[in-house]
């Protein structure tokens, strides 16, 4: 006799069924795992082993059989473990094999039998609440599972035997409660903290409002960082949609404490050594990396020259598409990867160049080997490029007027992009939110310059030899700077101001 038990295997954020198949029969005493097993997984059986015997149940010296089916489907990660042991604990009568062809499960086993937290359980409840099934789970990743709906079954439980007793109807488990949302946990970095800096914060304003990806260039100290720290602050909150993709993400990659989610919009800033693998994603499993996990968020690369340029150009294709794609021999994953990309960097290797009253001591070769990492098609796909002045202490001493708030800003920002998803729905596209999100064809459509901001974009690409990725992002900017300015039309200021950010750093 087989007994089953459905758990999922994890495709990106998709939850691919697998039917954990188990037989004991008459034979040699053996324990075999088939079905593609990576080492977590064949590892598996001296954990469950292990576990049935501290919950008080031993197996008996027959042949043990497991399938992993589909069995051409790789599987990875310790959740294999409970599905397993329920599996065989129902092949030993120990628990009724109805009680458990409602459900899906996944969980780790520790020697003691104790059921430890495994990512992925929020796209595997979504998945089991799809399929008309419940989810068995260890209790810590309980309140992540409740998100996915009141109406679907969570038994949720702290040891192999607590579920064995429920699943009996000796002792029953309560259903756990969704985790805490973390979004009143603590304040944001405000922008009335930053000093001066009118351009950048003008730019960063622009930026929120319409999705744009953006350049600060500034020596140090000139306050780079603490502006894109404070991006988040005046950004609007993450949808009803935006939220479960950002929290599927965070759960497949153990991100998720606690099983609480947040409205708050990601903000991801990895370290300049930081690998291709760990940026883009990859690795043994095919984990999400820093693009995926800025999912709907602010991905913040400080220090953007001393970047390998290997890994900065592995983000162009995501910064296109929206999509990070990671091919393998045995595996084809995609993460979703829609980010808003923030960078900040020096002028020159020095960092001083352009300051009055400094000379770079190697002269023009500073800047030009310096900003000569960052390659060309990558710095296309950059809508806003803006350069901060030195900030001096004599500045910070003398008295200021106090600065606008993150609140206020954010006002006209959650405004621009009301404007902009009305409109996109109005010309059936609900899924676009943003102005940099729109295809070009959409966004020529919508835009419509007037026959003087034609001139002024025919001049300027003329002399600054826009490409075509250029021009339309252009546009999108221009568009932004109407919906900023509560303006139904693109008109040549709009125009003129985009192409003023799009001008900088010495390139279209």
């Amino acid at each position: 006799m087989v007994t089953r038990v459905a758990t999922v295997a994890f495709q990106g954020i998709e939850a691919v069924p697998v039917d954990v198949q188990v037989q004991i029969a008459p034979g040699i005493p053996a324990f075999i795992l088939v079905g593609l097993p990576d080492k977590a997984v064949k590892e598996s059986g001296e954990r469950v082993r292990a576990a049935l015997v501290a919950s008080g149940l031993g197996l008996p010296p027959k042949r043990i059989t497991i399938n992993l089916a589909p069995a051409d489907l790789p599987k990875e990660g310790s959740h294999y473990d409970l599905p397993i042991a329920l599996g065989l604990m129902a092949a030993l009568g120990v628990i009724p094999q109805d009680g458990l062809d409602g459900f899906l499960a996944l969980g780790e086993l520790g020697l003691d039998g104790r059921l430890a937290h495994v990512g992925g359980v929020l796209p595997a409840a979504i998945a089991a609440q799809g399929r008309n099934r419940g989810i068995i789970c260890p209790a810590a990743s309980g309140p992540e599972a409740a998100w996915a709906g009141e109406e679907i079954d969570i038994l949720a439980a702290d040891t192999l035997l607590a579920l064995a007793n429920h699943l009996t109807g000796r002792q029953l488990q309560a259903r756990p409660r969704p985790g805490r949302d973390l979004r009143a946990a603590g304040e944001l970095p405000d922008l009335a903290e930053v000093r001066g800096q009118a351009l950048a914060r003008r730019a960063l304003e622009v930026a929120a409002a319409g999705g744009h990806n953006l350049l600060m260039i500034g020596p140090p100290g000139a306050g780079k960082s603490m502006l894109a720290m404070r991006l988040p602050s005046i950004l609007p909150p993450l949808g009803p949609r935006e939220l479960l993709d950002v929290s599927m993400i965070q759960s497949i990659a153990g991100e998720l404490a606690g099983g609480a989610l947040s409205d708050r919009r990601p903000f991801r800033a990895p370290h300049h050594s930081a690998s291709m693998a760990a940026l883009v994603g990859g690795g043994l499993k095919v984990r999400p990396g820093e693009v995926s996990l800025a999912h709907n968020g602010v991905l913040f690369l400080d220090e953007l020259p001393e970047f390998s340029p290997s890994v900065l150009d592995s983000l162009r294709q995501p910064l296109e598409s929206g999509e990070t794609v990671i091919a393998r021999a045995n595996a084809r994953v995609s993460y979703p990867s829609r980010f808003q990309l923030v960078a900040a960097m020096n002028p020159c290797k020095c960092g001083m160049a352009g300051t009055p009253g400094h000379v770079c001591r190697r002269g023009a070769a500073c800047v030009t080997d310096y900003q000569g990492r960052i390659s060309g098609p990558f710095l296309d796909r950059i809508d806003i490029r803006v350069d901060l002045p030195a900030v001096s202490a004599t500045d910070m001493i003398a008295p200021a007027a106090p600065a606008e708030s993150s609140a206020s800003v954010a006002r006209r920002v959650a405004a621009a992009r009301e404007c902009q998803r009305r409109r996109f729905a109005d010309a059936g596209h609900p899924d676009i939110s943003t102005n940099a999100t729109a295809g070009a064809a959409l966004i020529e459509k919508l835009v419509e310059p007037d026959r003087e901001s034609q001139v002024l974009l025919l001049q300027a690409a003329e002399r600054f030899n826009l490409s075509a990725r250029a021009y339309h992002r252009v546009l999108k900017v221009a568009r932004t700077l109407a919906d900023l300015a509560g303006s139904d039309k693109v008109a040549r200021p709009h125009i003129a101001e985009a192409l003023s950010y799009r001008l900088r750093f010495g390139a279209a």
